[in-house]
């Protein structure tokens, strides 16, 4: 693919880009970057000590899913990092439908036609995992979160490594400014492929399996949040940041070749995709932002450009 002007600004492991570009310090900034490890303390002390007639509610995981994002997004009022990104009544429609769009509509297809028929699969060779559910707690969430997230690295990593993966995870990279509901949006398709896994082939206890979907919540919020909060090293270490994920939404094609952890950035040291760095300016093809019609559309341009040029063609010798 062409690669595009560069404009990111990559910077030392000691350097900050944050609002205006000076370090934000203070009482109020050392809180902030404290945040998200305080946010993802408090989620596994909800679900592992929280009440029963809570935590076991049908609509729990919805609930607490949409309060961290409406969360994140309140902070980034309070403490925006890029005055760029700030969100305004176009992006805020857009990301409404996503989050909707997500919690329903994708929901329903990955359930109905993967998780369902793993369990199927499961149960019709009689494999069992119950030593799983008699691990604890939050080594249980441990492993919900590996198991996601490992699959989710090789699927974003695909992605940007094959075209036609690629066509379907490109609208998420034509988003020109980042925020807490941004990891929503995207093609269907990609939003299908991105949402499977295999935790249905283990027996774990559902509190655990909720907490780890809110634990990656959080990460991956404030990985797309317009926060100015820079995590400490012990977290950063291990979990994707704005810093980490900004990279990633690059401008130029080849730099948004790395970081693909969703929520572990681990993984992508492990497997040599890391890069240290950050984009202060996001979005492909000179940035131009696509529509909703236009996000659905994209991995099927291809094909449609090339109908229209075919019946172009045909209507040219058809004049003569």
């Amino acid at each position: 693919m062409e690669q595009l002007p560069v404009y990111n600004t990559v910077l030392s492991s000691h350097e900050r880009v944050i609002g205006d570009g000076r370090d934000a310090g203070g009482m109020k900034q050392t809180l902030f970057n404290l945040v998200p490890p305080a946010f993802i303390a408090i989620v596994i002390a909800f679900w592992a000590y929280g009440p029963k007639s809570l935590v076991d509610h049908p609509l729990a995981l919805v609930v607490t899913s949409s309060l961290i994002t409406l969360a994140v997004l309140g902070l980034e009022f309070v403490h925006e990092r890029h005055s760029d990104w700030r969100m305004n009544k176009r992006e805020f429609a857009t990301d409404l439908f996503y989050v909707a769009f997500m919690s329903t509509v994708i929901s329903w297809v990955t359930t109905k036609l993967a998780e369902d028929p793993l369990l199927a699969f499961k149960k019709s060779l009689g494999i069992t995992t119950e030593w799983a559910m008699h691990l604890p707690f939050i080594v249980q969430v441990a492993l919900v979160v590996f198991l996601i997230e490992f699959g989710q690295y090789w699927m974003h990593r695909l992605m940007h490594n094959w075209t036609p993966f690629w066509l379907t995870h490109a609208p998420h990279h034509h988003l020109t400014q980042l925020n807490a509901a941004k990891g929503a949006v995207g093609n269907p398709i990609e939003l299908f492929l991105i949402s499977l896994s295999v935790v249905a082939l283990f027996d774990l206890s559902t509190p655990a399996i909720f907490c780890a979907l809110n634990v990656m919540g959080v990460i991956s919020t404030f990985a797309h949040a317009n926060v100015r909060s820079d995590p400490p090293k012990f977290y950063s270490f291990f979990f994707t940041t704005i810093r980490h994920h900004s990279l990633h939404h690059s401008t130029d094609y080849e730099s948004t070749r790395c970081n693909y952890g969703n929520s572990l950035i681990l993984l992508d040291r492990i497997f040599g995709t890391y890069r240290e760095g950050e984009a202060m300016v996001v979005g492909q093809d000179e940035r131009k932002r696509l529509s909703i019609r236009e996000q659905f559309l994209f991995p099927f341009q291809p094909a449609i450009e090339w109908i229209r040029a075919k019946r172009g063609t045909q209507a040219a010798r058809s004049a003569y």
